[in-house]
């Protein structure tokens, strides 16, 4: 379990290790020619990497390697050595030698690819999480920092420590790893069931009959789930607190109530609170402060805008530090069990906590809603671009009518839109969005909106029926600069814990750039 300072000594350990590590120097080779690639470097030392080149020649990448990126800013490749493809083929169920691996394209195709990711990093932009672009296999790694008494090294998915980083090329870079990367072909649920430290938590999702909710592929053509998080007690925080069992937690939870399977159980709705909406890594919650969505009734509050990223604090006392000095600390939050967290699954992110987390009832939070509900948009946003929404049942929380939507991903380009994208409309139109859940409480609401061009709408706001605003003229108060700004709407007092509609209509028709709606609690 980890400190309070754990994120300090990780920041001071991360500083030693840009500021020491002796990467490679290539400044001879390729000083005055723009050609030594990815490609050129696994060539000229081919006597080390030669396993992976032949794979990734066979897998048809070598003249993606030998290249710029088309659509970025260079690749990273994580490059395995002959030791590692030795090592996962001696692990491998499919597998015995590396001229099978080499007679099967599709493999090799899939598995060179998984290892190169669409955009040059260097390890001091590595996130605390998932990385922001996809491998050239359309799949996500997660990086994570592995502090030891003696050493301190990168970890890629959980599987391959980083041994050799920084290999800067004319097209990006190149970490070299210890180990081959396994492309993650488990659901959540099978990852739970394979991992005997959470048996507890594992036959609590069965007992619940809650399997289904963490049982599935997000990137499915099919599946209009979005990936999830799941915050999980391992076996010893459970033991710690007298819980030895899946009994025992159902005694200490649902006492008075065993029909587990109804979500109105006190249990199930336990497990639910540990299922979150939404993808989070770690690095996702750095520096927000609010609730998160969760499967049960009862939304969750993390703050990461401190030196823990810490759950629910101040809801109860866990534990009391006495000092030397006779001073009392008071731990009232839970945190997370860092090292062990940011797991890939083919559901989303899985991350451990260090106490049991029984559902609290948050306080109110700024709630921004930038339309990240939308599958179809998170699609668009691993490509920039201005995507015209053409089938109004591709959106399952956006309605609108009397003109063409468009979703505009700007990528890299500097804006003042949050997020670097936005929804367009033009015209006499009608937009609607049904936001998630927000506790209940008096709120301040904005929206963010292109507000610097003679052509935008006069618009109002309403919000579950009820106009929340006066007009709002577009057409003013940005500047070339900054042209989306943060506009005050109006005040509104939710009575219940539930999702919302908001629909904007104008009142002079023309141009409207929606950007998002936040409501901050009143004071």
């Amino acid at each position: 379990m980890k400190n309070i300072g754990y994120l300090l000594s990780m920041l001071i350990a991360l500083s030693v290790v840009f500021n020491s590590c002796k990467e490679p120097n290539h400044e001879a080779d390729f000083k005055h020619s723009q050609k030594y690639t990815i490609y050129s470097y696994i060539l000229d030392n081919k006597d080390n990497f030669s396993s992976f080149l032949s794979i990734l020649e066979k897998g048809g990448i070598d003249k993606t390697l030998s290249a710029y990126n088309p659509y970025g800013t260079d690749y990273t490749l994580f490059l395995p050595d002959n030791n590692a493809i030795d090592k996962f083929i001696e692990e491998s169920d499919e597998f015995s030698s590396l001229q099978e691996i080499l007679n099967n394209e599709d493999f090799c195709e899939v598995f060179s690819r998984y290892h190169v990711l669409n955009m040059g990093v260097h390890t001091q932009d590595f996130p605390f999480g998932a990385f922001p672009e996809p491998t050239l296999s359309d799949d996500y790694l997660t990086v994570s920092f592995v502090i030891e008494p003696d050493t301190s090294y990168y970890k890629i998915n959980n599987q391959a420590a980083v041994i050799l980083p920084n290999i800067e090329v004319s097209n990006g870079y190149i970490h070299q790893i210890q180990s081959a990367l396994k492309p993650i072909t488990f659901t959540s649920y099978e990852w739970i069931k394979k991992n005997p430290e959470i048996s507890i938590f594992k036959d609590a999702v069965e007992l619940t009959g809650l399997q289904s909710l963490i049982d599935f592929n997000w990137k499915d053509k099919d599946e209009k789930r979005q990936a999830l998080t799941i915050l999980i007690e391992p076996d010893n925080i459970y033991k710690e607190n007298g819980v030895n069992s899946v009994q025992d937690l159902a005694q200490l939870i649902s006492p008075a109530d065993n029909d587990y399977t109804n979500n109105t159980n006190p249990l199930n709705n336990f497990i639910r609170y540990h299922f979150l909406v939404s993808g989070l890594f770690l690095d996702d919650l750095e520096g927000v402060a609010t609730n998160y969505s969760t499967y049960s009734e009862i939304p969750l509050n993390i703050d990461g805008t401190g030196i823990d990223i810490v759950i629910n604090k101040g809801k109860q006392v866990f534990d009391t530090i006495i000092s030397d000095e006779g001073d009392s600390t008071f731990i009232d939050y839970i945190t997370f069990l860092y090292d062990d967290s940011n797991v890939l699954t083919q559901s989303g992110a899985i991350h451990f906590i260090d106490r049991i987390m029984e559902q609290e009832a948050p306080s109110r939070a700024i709630k921004t809603y930038g339309f990240y509900e939308e599958s179809l948009f998170n699609e668009y946003r691993r490509k920039p671009g201005t995507y015209l929404i053409d089938d109004p049942d591709a959106l399952d929380y956006i309605k609108w009518s009397g003109a063409d939507l468009f979703f505009v991903d700007l990528g890299e380009q500097e804006s003042s839109a949050w997020g670097n994208d936005y929804l367009q409309i033009i015209g006499d139109f009608t937009i609607s969005y049904k936001i998630p859940k927000i506790i209940q409480g008096k709120y301040d609401i904005f929206i963010g909106a292109d507000a610097f061009n003679e052509a935008n709408a006069l618009i109002e706001v309403y919000i579950d029926g009820k106009k929340v605003s006066g007009l709002i003229d577009l057409s003013t108060g940005g500047n070339s600069n900054s042209p989306f700004k943060q506009i005050k709407v109006g005040t509104i007092d939710f009575k219940r814990y539930s999702t919302h509609e908001v629909v904007i209509k104008p009142l002079i028709p023309g141009r409207f750039l929606w950007d998002y709606i936040q409501f901050k609690p009143y004071k």
